[in-house]
C-alpha cells in the first residue's frame, strides 16, 4: 500500500507506479498535455494496480467519442477484475468510472458526491463530479461539490480555480474573482484559474482587461491538452469579437484555435464551430473553413456523447452541405434518446432533439422554422450543459433568427 500527494491510500506496492499516478494527478488536474503517457507509464510498473486502470479509462471517457469509449473498456476491465482487494475510496471511484461508461451518469455523479464527503483530498474525483454537472447544467452543484472540501483543501489552487469556476457560473463574480486571484498567487501555471477570471471578465463587460489578462497567461499554456489551449485561445477570441476585430478573430481560428486543435477531438471541434458561427452572426465571411471542419466531423454522425456537441455538429453540417449527413444524424438523435436512461433521456427528447431542428433550419436560413423551435426552449438551454459563454450561442442564433423573420414580414419577402 502506498500513498499519494492527496494523502490517500493506492493499492500498490510500486514506488513507481505511485510516483507515476502522483504525476497524473497533477496533469489531470493542469489540463497537462502528458496524462495519457504517464498513466500508461503508472499502469506498466504495477498492472494489478486498480485505481491506475481506473484513471487511464477515464482519460478515454472524457475525449466523448467512440473511439474514446472503446480505449476505456480494456482499462476498466482491469480495474474491475481487482475490486475484492482495493480499498473503499479505490472502489468508489472505480465504480464511478464503470457507471460513466454506462450512461448512468446520476449514478456516477452520486459516487463521486460519496467519494468527496468520505474522502474530502480527492479532487480528482471533485473535478470528474463538476464535469458531469457541468454537462447536465446543473450549476448550484458543480459549485457545491467542490467548495464543500475547501477547508480540506485549503493550500490547493486546483481546488481554488474549481470552486471559483463554479462560482462565476452561479454569477457570483466578485467572489469568483477573489478565490480566482488566491489560486493565481500560489501557481502562476494554473489554466483552469485563467478560464475562470476569463469567464468573470466577460460576463462584466471589461474585454481589453480580458484581452490583457488572458495574453498575459499565454505563453503558460504550451503544455497544455489541446482542450483547455484552443479554449482558452477561443475566449480570447471572443473579446476580440466583442471589439469588433474580425481579422484578429479569424487569426486566431487559424493560429490557435482549429490550427493548434486535435482534429479528431470533439471538444476541439465544437470550440471551432461555435467561434465560425459567432463569426457569420456578425456578417463575416469565413470561406471554406466549414467545409474543412465538416470533413472531421461524419464519426460524430450516430456517437450522441453529450447533447451540447451534437448541436454543434449537426450546424456545422449543415453550413458545409452535407445534407444526406445532416438528415442521418437527426434521425439517430432520435434514435438514441430510446436507448439512454431516464436521467438524461429529457433532455435529450424535450431540449436536444427541437434545438437540433432549429439549428438546422437557421443554418439552411430557414428562419421561420428556426424561431418556432427555439423560442420555447429558451429557459432550457441550460439542461444540454455547457457554460454560460457557451450557450449564449443559442440565444445569438434564436435571435438572428428573429430578426430575419420580422424583416421578411416588414418588406413582404419569404425568410
Amino acid at each position: 500500500m502506498q500513498e499519494d500527494t492527496q494523502k490517500l491510500k493506492v493499492t500498490t506496492d510500486s514506488p513507481e507506479a505511485i510516483a507515476l499516478i502522483n504525476r497524473f494527478i497533477d496533469q489531470a488536474l493542469s489540463y497537462g498535455s502528458y496524462a495519457e503517457t504517464v498513466i500508461l507509464q503508472a499502469i506498466a510498473a504495477d498492472p494489478t494496480c486498480a485505481i491506475a486502470h481506473a484513471y487511464a479509462a477515464a482519460y478515454y471517457l472524457s475525449q466523448e467519442n467512440q473511439v474514446g469509449l472503446r480505449q476505456a473498456q480494456p482499462y476498466l476491465q482491469a480495474a474491475q477484475q481487482h475490486l475484492e482487494k482495493i480499498t473503499t475510496r479505490e472502489k468508489l471511484y472505480v465504480q464511478a468510472i464503470a457507471a460513466w461508461a454506462n450512461k448512468e451518469i446520476d449514478v456516477a455523479i452520486a459516487l463521486h458526491e460519496e467519494i468527496t464527503d468520505n474522502f474530502p483530498t480527492d479532487m480528482i474525483s471533485v473535478q470528474q463530479g463538476q464535469y458531469h454537472y457541468f454537462y447536465t447544467g446543473d450549476k448550484d452543484k458543480l459549485l457545491k461539490i467542490a467548495h464543500k472540501i475547501v477547508s480540506a483543501n485549503i493550500n490547493s489552487h486546483y481546488l481554488y480555480g474549481m470552486v471559483a469556476f463554479g462560482l462565476e457560473q452561479c454569477h457570483q463574480l466578485a467572489a469568483a474573482e477573489k478565490m480566482a486571484m488566491l489560486a493565481v498567487k500560489l501557481n502562476r501555471h494554473d489554466p483552469w484559474v485563467h478560464h475562470a477570471i476569463a469567464h468573470v471578465m466577460e460576463t462584466q463587460g471589461r474585454v481589453e482587461e480580458g484581452i490583457a489578462w488572458m495574453e498575459n497567461f499565454a505563453d503558460t499554456w504550451e503544455n497544455c491538452n489541446s482542450m483547455l489551449y484552443t479554449h482558452n485561445w477561443w475566449h480570447i477570441a471572443l473579446y476580440y469579437l466583442e471589439l469588433g476585430d474580425t481579422d484578429k478573430v479569424l487569426a486566431l481560428y487559424d493560429n490557435h484555435i482549429w490550427g493548434r486543435a486535435r482534429k479528431d477531438s470533439p471538444k476541439d471541434e465544437v470550440g471551432a464551430i461555435s467561434l465560425l458561427l459567432r463569426l457569420e452572426l456578425r456578417g463575416v465571411n469565413v470561406g471554406d473553413r466549414w467545409q474543412d471542419i465538416s470533413a472531421y466531423l461524419y464519426p460524430r454522425i450516430n456517437e450522441h456523447a453529450l447533447p451540447f456537441q451534437d448541436l454543434h455538429y449537426i450546424y456545422a453540417l449543415a453550413k458545409a452541405g452535407q445534407t444526406n449527413w445532416v438528415n442521418q444524424m437527426l434521425v439517430s438523435m432520435q434514435q438514441h434518446t430510446l436507448t439512454v436512461n431516464l436521467f438524461l433521456r429529457q433532455s435529450w427528447l424535450e431540449v436536444a432533439i427541437p434545438a437540433a431542428r432549429g439549428m438546422m433550419a437557421h443554418a439552411k436560413k430557414d428562419f421561420n422554422t428556426a424561431v418556432m423551435e427555439l423560442k420555447p426552449l429558451k429557459r432550457r438551454l441550460h439542461e444540454i450543459g455547457g457554460s454560460h459563454a457557451q450557450r449564449v450561442l443559442f440565444q445569438q442564433v434564436y435571435r438572428d433568427a428573429l430578426k430575419n423573420v420580422e424583416k421578411s414580414q416588414i418588406y413582404g419577402i419569404t425568410a
